[in-house]
């Protein structure tokens, strides 16, 4: 799966959240913590989430964060 590096701008707020979410180890990193928020919306939103498998869902690459 090919990814790519996106910038975007959020709430201090939300990247508080996000900080406290690695600090507590639930996730490495923030990339990982923005890729699985964004997948689930997807899945509930857009696809259906009986319309993929986890394998395609899931992928080891890392976006460099920012």
């Amino acid at each position: 799966m090919c990814v790519k590096l996106v910038t975007v701008k959020m709430p201090e707020l939300y990247v508080k959240a996000i900080d406290e979410l690695v600090k507590e180890e639930k996730f490495t990193n923030r990339s990982e913590v923005i890729r699985v928020a964004v997948r689930e919306l997807l899945k509930r939103e857009l696809w259906g989430e009986s319309l993929l498998s986890e394998s395609e869902l899931s992928t080891s690459a890392e976006v460099a964060e920012v």
